[in-house]
Parts: structure tokens; C-alpha cells; sequence
């Protein structure tokens, strides 16, 4: 199975928490980019990601965050393979813009913020995509693909969803004890 359809049956399956745009990109038919066209990130760049993906997924005493799970390096990958050269450029310009709003805003580079900066710059860009109509920004992107990494990641199946290893029998009828996790299964 080709990555872009397994991505795709993924996203199907995940439904509601992956907005629109998201969705959309992911079913409409690829072709293959030029090696031009596409954005390269670096390893700070990464970081940076892992960082604010981390503050949507963030650690919990019961599982590890979207940092733990690789989130980070996962965001360019997907951005560079799947994505289509006028969403990885809505990106890569939101991206940038971002490292320069923590800049002008807090006189600190993104990743020297504290937990409560880095919160205030986020709905700070969760604004902005409200105001825009939910039209494809940074933020809707890295948020649900923050979303999508972590929940077909190791630690997000096992560890933030309930995961039972040993194959059986299908039953639609099994009890559900209240506070269980949802099933990743």
C-alpha cells in the first residue's frame, strides 16, 4: 500500500477531528511535484514543530506527548510529500510568520518561550485561522497533522487509546467501563 492511501484511509477514519482542508488534500488525486517546488526543513525546523505540537498534544501522566511520538519529524515529511505546492507554501509562509510574531511579540525566538508564551501565540494563530473563515493556514494544517501523527503513532495507539495486542473474536457488545480510553483496535 502506497503511503498517500494509507494516508488517506487514515484521515477517512479519523472523520471529525481532521478539518476539511486537511481531508481535502488528502483525497484529491497527486501528481508528482517538481524537486523545486517542494520546502525543505531543517532540523531546528523540526524542532520547532515538535515543540508546537507538543503544546497540542502535550504529556500526560497517562502517555507521552506528540513530541515523544515524533510528530515533529513527521509534519515536513507529510507537508513535502503529500500536500501540493500551493498548501506547502500557505505552510511554509505561516510557519515563517510564526517565528516572526514570537519574535516581535515576546523579543524571544520560538523555541526560548515559556509554556504560557508559547499558549498565548498559539490561540494567537487559532484567531487568525477563526478570522480567515478556516480558509488553509500553518496552524490548521500543523494542528491537524499533530493530530493524525499521534494517533497512528506506537505511542498514540497504545499508550493514549486503550490497545488490546492479542488478536480475537469481534465484539461489537464488549462493556465499557467508565473513564476507559477509546479503543485504538
Amino acid at each position: 500500500m502506497e503511503r498517500r492511501e494509507a494516508l488517506k484511509k487514515i484521515a477517512f477514519l479519523m472523520g471529525g477531528a481532521v478539518s476539511a482542508t486537511t481531508i481535502g488534500v488528502l483525497f484529491e488525486s497527486f501528481t508528482v511535484l517538481p524537486e523545486n517546488s517542494s520546502h525543505l526543513y531543517s532540523v531546528s525546523d523540526e524542532e520547532i514543530l515538535a515543540e508546537f505540537s507538543e503544546i497540542i498534544l502535550p504529556s500526560t501522566a497517562k502517555s507521552p506527548g506528540a513530541k515523544a511520538a515524533g510528530v515533529g519529524t513527521l509534519i515536513p515529511l507529510i507537508i513535502k510529500d503529500c500536500y501540493p505546492a500551493n498548501l506547502q507554501a500557505v505552510f511554509k509562509k505561516g510557519f515563517d510568520e510564526m517565528l516572526v510574531l514570537s519574535k516581535t511579540k515576546f523579543n524571544k525566538e520560538f523555541l526560548s518561550l515559556n509554556d504560557e508564551e508559547k499558549k498565548q501565540l498559539m490561540n494567537e494563530l487559532k484567531q487568525q485561522s477563526i478570522d480567515n473563515n478556516h480558509e488553509p493556514s500553518f496552524f490548521l494544517i500543523a494542528r491537524d497533522l499533530t493530530i493524525l501523527g499521534y494517533f497512528s503513532s506506537e505511542i498514540g495507539c497504545t499508550m493514549a487509546r486503550e490497545y488490546l495486542p492479542i488478536p480475537g473474536k469481534y465484539d461489537g457488545n464488549a462493556d465499557y467501563i467508565p473513564g476507559q480510553k477509546a479503543w485504538a483496535t
